[in-house]
């Protein structure tokens, strides 16, 4: 506060709550259905209603064939009982990602069953699509006079996720492209939010090959650029203008 005023107006802010990489499958699972499918989301459920808008990265798939969890599935190949997308409801969601290389573990039935069900709610998704235009599209939102676009890709893999010109699945990261769209939204006057399903890291600090690829995201323009991808939390850093959290954890 400087002298008697405070130093924002509230009514022209918004609040963006978001999330690290979500997956409700083994022990999670098993403890929804143990204490019932909000249980996750309980303790902290009034940080993700309060906000303005609320970002979910979930990285698999609903299917009506998926069968009962296992606390410690060996095999990496996961589904979602559709059920639980309850969940999401319970704790406020606005704008899910899909940028996980998890997405089509259970199949493109799987896959496109899915969107149907995020279509069905309202809620905005991005990073993947019924092709590669609809994968790369930006979710928009604007509040307050705020207007914030939300982008994502997967430069990780494996390839067989990654979305064609004719065929569904997550958007590839093309970087030149992907730099040109930050500028042409941000021109456009939106705050551009970017989020990476990027190469899988059990470390908390970043290595300079990261830190090259999400810094050329702020260089052309994005607000905050998010890893999706670690398990662990990673570090963060203010750059330039903008905030970089290379790995939000799970």
């Amino acid at each position: 506060i400087h002298g008697s005023k405070p130093n924002r107006d509230s009514e022209k802010m918004t609040t963006l709550v978001m999330t690290g990489v979500t997956a409700l499958v083994r022990a999670t699972a098993v403890r929804m259905e143990q204490n019932g499918i909000n249980y996750p989301g309980r303790d902290i459920r009034d940080w993700l209603v309060n906000a303005d808008i609320t970002h979910i990265s979930n990285e698999v798939s609903f299917s009506p064939d998926c069968p009962d969890p296992l606390p410690s599935q060996a095999a990496l190949i996961f589904c979602s009982k559709p059920e639980y997308i309850d969940l999401f409801d319970y704790v406020g969601a606005d704008v899910i990602e899909l940028s996980g290389n998890h997405e089509v573990d259970w199949g493109w039935d799987a896959f496109t069953y899915s969107l149907n069900l995020y279509r069905e709610r309202g809620w905005v998704y991005y990073a993947a699509g019924n092709n590669l235009e609809n994968a790369q599209a930006a979710a928009t939102f604007e509040h307050n006079s705020n207007r914030f676009a939300f982008i994502g890709c997967n430069p990780a893999g494996p390839s067989m996720v990654w979305a064609g010109e004719n065929s569904p699945g997550v958007a590839n990261c093309d970087y030149p492209w992907l730099q040109t769209e930050i500028t042409r939204l941000t021109n456009d006057g939106y705050i551009v939010i970017v989020t990476l399903q990027y190469y899988e890291s059990y470390r908390h600090y970043a290595e300079n090959f990261e830190r090259n690829d999400f810094r050329k995201l702020a260089d052309a323009g994005a607000v905050i650029v998010s890893g999706s991808q670690s398990h662990h939390p990673m570090e963060m850093e203010f750059f330039s203008k903008s905030f970089i959290h290379y790995g939000l954890g799970n």
